[in-house]
Order: structure tokens, then C-alpha cells, then sequence
């Protein structure tokens, strides 16, 4: 679960970490008299969406204008910028053509910038374990330095039986080039960071850029977090942070239904039971040349109210040109599957490509049930027939 950076930024505040005073903002009445409260000779004024890229973005129909990130020195200036950006679709590289709605902005008072630094906390799955990572180069795509010039990222693993220790901290200072009381001040940031971290069971804590002033103090100019989902039932406030138009509606019902969804940009739908077949079958649906619409995994005991939403989901995807069932009945039988496939298939009034890869419990009396449906059902007998079959019918129905 993903939170908005003003969010982010109380949370962190409230375990000791440096941030500027802000406000947040949801009419242009409100970003005035937010100004006018922080009294600040420099405001800035930021979108709030769920990507980065907010400054070097754009809003929809005018490629050239100015992003989702602006300096105001006058109530007037605060008041113009709330105006060009509330209600306007923000298009950054991380949101894709589409772009997001602004509806909130943050009115946050500026600062005197000397450095910009990158930090950021989260898990390598390589290790297991929580690793900090250190910058030099804030306020830049993290992915570009680190391709581009790898040695200016720094890294501290945090051995989870120690915990974080001073000494690592203190040591990614030197490495970034902090001295005296700057050293210190990164310390606190980090284990301020590292608090949060693990306290309420932050999947990422990000702080880019974590700027240096011309006084030598640090303050987070801007925050990232995102939560592990699994936990946020000991976490009821983390909870409440939760914004759901920002998140894909597809996946906020594949969630009702405890459904593993994720909206990718293919055509061809995959309804799979296991994470592992479902990984599986994306590949060789890519290998075959088309691309899957989502990830989609119903569990291995999923209902068969589950597996229809599943292809409620599927259906409503306007994207979707085919789609490709694969299960593999363990725990899950296969006639439970082809009921709730036909059910689903008469509800939604199907008219796209269907192919149905079975095996497993009740295999037989599953595609017996399919075959008597009256259904224009595509059977398959392995994956890679399965593969094969839906993507020439994709491309057959679209020639």
C-alpha cells in the first residue's frame, strides 16, 4: 500500500526525521490560506499523486507547461498554481500516458538548498535482509545513476539480530561527503528512517532528495513510503492513510475477493492458480510474441464466488482480447473451476477468445461440464499448447 508524500511526511516527523512545514491542500482556498500560515518567503506547491517524476511531469494537454512540483513566492503565485493543478491530470514517466488526477496538493515552505542526496530503506530479497541506500546524486532517477555510474551507490546492510548500529550510519556519512555536525544529523535521519521502517512494517521508506541547507541541516524535502499489505491489520492508522483513487479498481476488487491482481498493458488475460504457474504462464505468453494484460492468481483453494470474480475482472479489462485459463488442481478441483467459468462466461456475455488449459482433481469432470456448456471453450492439454492456442486466436480475431 502506497501513501501520499504529505502523509509520509507526518509519519516520519513523528519518529524524529527533519521535514519542512507544510500543509495539505484540496481546494485553491485552502493552498492560500495554508501559504499565508507557513508565512514562508519561497512556497512550493506540489501535486499529490501515487508516482514519482511529479516536477519533471506534465498535466494532460500541455506537453510543454510546467509540472506537478512549483515555486510560489507570493500568495498570488500559490493561488495561480493551486488553480493549474487541482482537478488536472498529471502525466509523469512513472504513471504512463494516462496520468492521475490531482485532487490534494501539499503547500510546503522552501528551503535553502547547498546539496541533494539520495537515501532509501528496503528490503534485498537477495539477502533477506534491510539494506540502506546512499547517494550522492539526490533529486535524479535512482535507476539511471545506479546504471550509469554504480560506484556513487552505497549500500549497508542491517543484519536483523544487531539491528542498525551507529557505526553504518556514521561511515555512509563520511562515504557522501558530510562533515562535522552534518554527520550526526545524517545519523539521526537514518535511524529515524529505520524506526519507521520497522516499526510499522514499511515494504520502502524513500527520501529523495534529503537535502543538505546552506546551514548545514538536513531536512527530507521529499518521502516514499509504501506498506507490506499483510500487515496492516497491526497498523489501523497506516490503514486509514489508504487512498483508493489512486490505486487501479481492478485491483481494488481482486482485493474484496482476496484475489493476487496485478493490471499490467497486454492483451491476452491470465487466470492461473499459484504464483508460480501464473509466473510461468506470462512468460511463455510472451515468449510466443503477445503480451499478458495482468497477473492474475486465485489461490489454490480459491471458491467458486472467488474464480468468478476473477473472470469478472478479466472480462472488464476493455484491453483484454483473450483469455487464457490455467489450473492445476490440487487443493482446487477442476469442476469447481469450469462451473464457475461457465457461470461467469453467461453472466458477462463473453466475446473473446477462451482457452482453458485443466489438469488435476476432477480434470475429467471439469472439461465434461465445459464441453456441455454450449460455450465456445478452447481446450488445451499443456501450457504451451494453451499458449499457442490463445494468442493465434487473439490474432485471428483481430485480422
Amino acid at each position: 500500500m502506497n501513501i501520499h508524500e504529505y502523509q509520509a511526511k507526518a509519519l516520519l516527523r513523528s519518529y524524529g526525521m527533519p521535514v519542512p512545514e507544510g500543509r495539505a491542500a484540496a481546494t485553491t482556498d485552502e493552498a492560500v490560506t495554508a501559504a499565508r500560515a507557513l508565512g514562508a518567503p519561497v512556497t512550493v506547491v506540489k501535486a499529490q499523486i501515487h508516482a514519482g517524476g511529479r516536477g519533471a511531469g506534465h498535466f494532460a494537454g500541455r506537453p510543454e507547461g510546467k509540472g506537478g512540483v512549483r515555486l510560489a513566492r507570493s500568495i498570488e503565485e500559490v493561488s495561480e498554481a493551486a488553480d493549474a493543478m487541482l482537478g488536472e491530470v498529471l502525466v509523469t514517466l512513472q504513471t504512463g500516458p494516462a496520468g492521475r488526477l490531482v485532487r490534494t496538493l501539499y503547500v510546503e515552505s522552501g528551503c535553502d538548498i547547498a546539496r541533494e542526496l539520495y537515501l532509501s530503506l528496503l528490503v534485498d530479497r537477495s539477502t533477506g535482509r534491510l539494506v540502506i541506500v546512499a547517494s550522492p546524486d539526490g533529486g535524479m532517477e535512482i535507476e539511471h545513476v545506479a546504471a550509469a555510474t554504480p560506484e556513487r551507490i552505497f549500500k549497508e546492510s542491517i543484519d536483523p539480530a544487531r539491528g542498525l548500529c551507529d557505526y553504518q550510519s556514521r561511515g555512509l556519512a563520511v562515504r557522501l561527503g558530510l562533515k562535522g555536525r552534518e554527520i550526526r544529523a545524517f545519523q539521526n535521519v537514518v535511524r529515524a528512517a529505520y524506526d519507521a521502517f520497522t516499526d510499522l512494517d514499511a515494504a520502502i521508506v524513500e527520501i529523495n532528495p534529503l537535502v543538505v541547507t546552506g546551514a548545514g541541516d538536513l531536512l527530507a524535502l521529499d518521502a516514499k513510503m509504501s506498506f507490506d499489505e499483510n500487515a496492516l491489520f497491526r497498523h489501523p492508522e497506516v490503514a486509514k492513510l489508504r487512498d483508493e483513487n489512486e490505486e487501479d479498481p481492478r485491483e481494488r476488487e481482486a482485493a474484496e475477493y482476496g484475489l493476487a491482481y496485478v493490471g499490467l498493458d497486454g492483451n491476452i488475460g491470465c487466470m492461473v492458480n499459484g504464483a508460480g504457474l501464473a509466473m510461468a504462464t506470462m512468460d511463455i505468453i510472451k515468449m510466443e510474441g503477445e503480451e499478458p494484460a495482468n497477473f492474475l492468481d486465485v489461490g489454490g483453494g480459491a471458491s467458486k464466488e472467488r474464480v468468478a470474480a476473477a473472470f469478472r475482472i478479466l472480462i472488464g479489462d476493455p484491453k483484454v482480447r483473450g483469455i487464457l485459463v490455467n489450473i492445476f488442481g490440487g487443493i482446487m478441483r477442476c469442476d469447481v473451476i469450469a462451473e464457475a467459468i461457465i457461470a461467469a462466461s453467461h453472466e458477462t456475455g463473453l466475446n473473446v477468445p477462451l482457452v482453458v488449459r485443466l489438469a488435476g482433481t476432477n480434470v475429467e469432470r471439469g472439461k465434461a461440464l465445459l464441453a456441455e456448456s454450449g460455450l465456445t471453450i478452447i481446450p488445451a492439454d499443456d501450457l504451451g499448447d494453451a499458449a499457442r492456442k490463445i494468442v493465434t486466436a487473439v490474432r485471428n480475431a483481430g485480422a
